[in-house]
Formats: C-alpha cells, sequence, structure tokens
C-alpha cells in the first residue's frame, strides 16, 4: 500500500495591502502638525509664557511636567501644543496599524475613531488653545483679523443698528492687529451679510455665557460639513480620504486655527453638494424629492451671500442642476439649439432659490447704502479709491512689482485683462466638458482651476485661497457620480 501524500499546508491568508488613504492622512498630518508649528512659532513669540500664565491651560499638567518641558522646545514650543502633535501621531499611528488588519467593520470603526483623534488634535484642539489665549490676552491677539476680529465688531454693530459697510473700524480691536500702512480694511469691510447675519445668534449666547469667539462658529459648521461630506464619495477609503483632504488640508487647516473665514463659505457649498446628490440619487431611482434641490439651491444662496469666491462656482452648479438634461442629450450644435431653451427654463426653475435667497440676505444692506456696499464688497479688492487694498499675495501680480511696472503696491494695474485672459477661455473649455459629463466631482475640479486661473493673475493671490481651492480638487478628486449611467469626468 503506497504511503499517503504528505497534507499540504493550510493557505496563508492573504496579506492586506496598505491603503492610500493611510498614505494621505500620514503625509497631511505631519505637513498640518509642521505648518501650524512654524506659524505659532513665528507669529506667537508670547505664547508659551501665555500658556503657564493660563488658569485653565496653565493647570493641566502638573507643575513638575511644565518645569521639566522648560519654556523652550521644538515647534510649537508650549507644553500644550507639543501634546496634542504627540496626541495626533499617536492616533496617526493607530490608523495605521490598524489599516494593515484584515478587513471588517471592526477595522473600518477603528479607523474612523483614529481620523477623529487626529482631526481633534491637530485642529480642534489647537484651535481651542488660541481661542482660550485670546480671552487672556485680549481681543486682537491669537487671531486672525477679518475673518474673527472685524466679523465680531459686524455683528455688534448689527445689534446696534448700524450698516457695517457704512462704519470704519478704527475705534475696533482691529486697529491694534496689522502691518503700518496696509492695514486698508480698517476702512472696509470685505465679506457678505451671511457671515455676520448667520453667527449673530452664536454671539449672543456667547455673551450670554461670557465667552465667545467667531472661530466657534466657523468650526461647528467645519465639523458639520466634515460630517456630511462622506456622502458625497462612493468607496470606504474614499469616504475617509474625503475628510482627511477637508479636515487637514494643510493651509485651511492653520487658517481655521486663526480665523480665518474660508471654511465658512466651504461648509455651505459642501451642504449644497451633499443635497444635490442625494437629490440626483433619488432621482435615479425613480423617487426624486423635490425638497433636496431646493435645499441645495438655498446652500449655495447662501454661500454666495457669504464670500464673493462662492459667485465663481455658479456655472458649474447652474450644469449640475440640468443633469437630467445634459445627461439625455449628447453636445453636439443642433441638441444645443433644440434643447436649450428647455435647459434654460429648467435652470430657472430650479435655481431660483438660490437667487431669492441670495438678494434676500445682501439686498437690505444694498438698498441701505448702494455705495458704501459696492466700495467695501468690490472696489476695495480692486484696488481703487484712497483705501484700496495692494497688490499682494503669490500670484502674478509680483512680477508686475519686480517688472517695476507700478511704482508702489497701491498702484493701479488692468489687472481685469489678464484674468479675462487666463480665465474666460477656461471657463467656456469646462462648461462643455461638464455638459459631456455632468457630476460635481468635475464641477468642483473645474471650479477649483478655473478660480485659480482668475486669482493668479489678479491683483492678489493670498495664500487662504490656495487653501480653498485645494479643498474643490479634493472634492473633485474623490466626489462620486450620483448618476452611475453618466461617462466618467476623467478623459481616456
Amino acid at each position: 500500500m503506497a504511503p499517503l501524500p504528505p497534507a499540504s499546508p493550510a493557505p496563508h491568508p492573504p496579506v492586506t495591502r496598505p491603503g492610500w488613504d493611510s498614505l494621505l492622512l500620514a503625509l497631511l498630518t505631519v505637513a498640518a502638525l509642521q505648518i501650524n508649528g512654524f506659524a505659532q512659532a513665528a507669529a506667537l513669540p508670547q505664547r508659551v509664557g501665555d500658556v503657564l500664565r493660563h488658569p485653565i491651560l496653565g493647570a493641566l499638567l502638573p507643575p513638575a511636567g511644565y518645569a521639566a518641558m522648560g519654556k523652550l522646545g521644538p515647534a510649537p514650543g508650549d507644553p500644550i501644543g507639543l501634546l496634542l502633535n504627540a496626541l495626533a501621531l499617536g492616533w496617526l499611528g493607530v490608523y495605521l496599524v490598524v489599516d494593515l488588519a484584515r478587513p471588517g467593520q471592526l477595522r473600518r470603526a477603528v479607523q474612523w475613531v483614529a481620523l477623529v483623534g487626529v482631526l481633534l488634535c491637530a485642529l480642534y484642539l489647537p484651535a481651542a488653545k488660541l481661542i482660550l489665549l485670546r480671552q487672556q490676552s485680549g481681543p486682537a491677539g491669537y487671531t486672525h483679523d477679518g475673518g474673527v476680529i472685524q466679523t465680531e465688531a459686524t455683528i455688534r454693530f448689527l445689534l446696534e443698528g448700524r450698516n457695517p459697510y457704512v462704519e470704519d473700524y478704527v475705534d475696533t480691536p482691529m486697529a491694534e492687529w496689522g502691518f503700518g500702512d496696509y492695514r486698508t480694511a480698517l476702512y472696509h469691510y470685505p465679506y457678505l451679510p451671511w457671515t455676520f447675519l448667520f453667527s449673530a445668534p452664536f454671539y449672543l449666547i456667547g455673551q450670554a455665557a461670557g465667552f465667545y469667539d467667531q472661530r466657534i462658529v466657523y468650526l461647528l459648521l467645519m465639523a458639520v460639513a466634515l460630517a456630511l461630506a462622506p456622502r458625497l464619495a462612493a468607496q470606504p477609503a474614499a469616504r475617509r480620504a474625503l475628510v482627511i483632504g477637508l479636515g487637514l488640508n494643510p493651509v485651511m487647516t492653520l487658517d481655521l486655527i486663526f480665523g480665518q473665514n474660508d471654511a465658512f463659505v466651504l461648509s455651505w457649498v459642501i451642504f449644497s453638494l451633499v443635497a444635490w446628490h442625494a437629490w440626483r440619487a433619488g432621482q435615479q431611482r425613480g423617487a426624486a424629492r423635490p425638497g433636496l434641490l431646493a435645499l441645495s439651491t438655498v446652500c449655495y444662496g447662501l454661500a454666495c451671500a457669504s464670500k464673493p469666491t462662492a459667485w465663481f462656482f455658479a456655472p458649474f452648479y447652474g450644469l449640475l442642476l440640468i443633469a437630467d438634461i445634459t445627461a439625455s442629450h449628447a453636445l453636439t450644435w443642433r441638441s444645443a439649439a433644440a434643447n436649450g431653451l428647455r435647459a434654460s427654463r429648467a435652470l430657472l426653475a430650479r435655481g431660483w432659490p438660490a437667487l431669492a435667497t441670495f438678494l434676500l440676505v445682501t439686498g437690505p444692506y444694498l438698498l441701505w447704502n448702494p455705495a458704501a456696499f459696492y466700495d467695501d464688497v468690490w472696489r476695495w479688492s480692486n484696488g481703487q479709491g484712497e483705501t484700496g487694498y495692494q497688490i499682494w499675495g503669490w500670484g502674478a501680480s509680483n512680477f508686475v512689482l519686480a517688472l517695476g511696472l507700478v511704482t508702489d503696491r497701491f498702484d493701479q494695474w488692468p489687472f481685469l485683462l489678464v484674468e479675462a485672459a487666463l480665465a474666460l477661455p477656461l471657463l467656456v473649455w469646462f462648461v462643455l466638458r461638464q455638459w459631456r459629463a455632468n457630476s460635481p466631482a468635475l464641477a468642483c475640479w473645474h471650479y477649483a482651476v478655473f478660480l485659480f486661473a482668475f486669482f493668479y493673475g489678479s491683483r492678489f493671490l493670498n495664500e487662504n485661497y490656495l487653501g480653498y481651492i485645494l479643498a474643490f480638487l479634493v472634492l473633485g478628486l474623490l466626489s462620486s457620480d450620483p448618476d452611475a449611467s453618466a461617462p466618467p469626468w476623467r478623459d481616456p
């Protein structure tokens, strides 16, 4: 009798490959911590002593711990900031290790917990630290001028019945912030009314509690936006990556910690996209809910009533509102002529709530004093008038300065011609492309590139605009299309 062959060893379970979302989280966490640390070290020289003297922050560790850490350390330097960095990296380590475990519900749950831990320690708690330090040091410290100091002043003007577009800010804490001759914002409020109208109830609650900082509103809105954003993606890794890319965008993270207001308008656009996505998915299933579309348009109208950067999304958002029409007709001259009237009627019928919302919010201030409203919102940013905004930022305007085409940063120069030459051809091309593949992903990507081209050729391209643009590149790359029959938005 022949011997039995040896039993073959049981096959090993497959080894899980590391996920690309883990790499993204590692890159952005380290970048956000590094940039935030350098910024605090450069801009807040008194932070270590202020932390030690603070009644809350100074009591978080035993005196021996503060003594051992001393008054000098790696950026950000102060003991609380260093511990938050260590906690953020600890949660990052949990995410990276768990990512190598077998797929399943438990792994996904732990990854979400770890991701929330990173966001708390790299974004929310550092912002809370600066909020507390500001309460101790004064309203002009540990924050940003326009997004926090000036907006809080406009809320007070609102409650006093004064027009923030008429008033100046020389008698507010704004006068303690900025760089000499470049403080022209003391005479202008360049943002739109929804920013302070929405914030006013929170201000009243804060005043009753004896504590308010405008960043609280931005952080709360961003938390809701991050909670809703995964609905725009289809795959689990893409959902987590969407939260990672939006929440740990290194530029916007820093801006949100210090209190710039780009997260405010970004949140309302995300709310609009999430509602549109749910409406379109229901339409595809034959169960469209018009209320979701109305909610989407109202949220977009509120975004437009917050900051003019949202206006540039209008062509691409308008195409999304007629996605069912563009999906059913190929892009030809004949179809465009035949269906143009139908598309225009549908766009008007579906999009009017956005326009009505915008006019309802901004109209009273426009009627109150049209010249002051126009001067603050538009003329100032174009550098017009005695106190117009200077040539500034990282864009092509630096060539105008370097070549001596103006005598100083406050001179006029025809930047509008450069903006039009760069942005208008892209706009035409992008509209045609989105008609072929009408999806929120393509709308967001087109918007980001279009906005980048416009601001690159403008009078100023501030770094916070780049953070806002990066957020829409993330949305454009990771958002899914609720219409499974639609062609891919990427060219083959």
